[in-house]
């Protein structure tokens, strides 16, 4: 389909707001996702790091011990 004006093309023969929307809604879905999926990924990593510093402490207390 060709567009002769750049409103035209904007409102893509009275269908405009339809397929705009469509394209708002997938790419707000889209950018959704990844910011989500990148809070899980560093509270994993977070937790991860937790998980080693607690138990380099225990090993540590253990050879103390000893």
């Amino acid at each position: 389909m060709q567009f002769d004006s750049l409103s035209e093309f904007f409102n893509m023969g009275g269908y405009g707001f339809y397929v705009w929307l469509a394209y708002g809604v997938t790419f707000g879905s889209l950018a959704l996702l990844v910011i989500q999926s990148m809070g899980q990924k560093r509270k994993v990593l977070t937790e991860i790091a937790k998980k080693i510093q607690r138990e380099d402490r225990l090993k540590e207390n253990r050879s103390n011990k000893q």
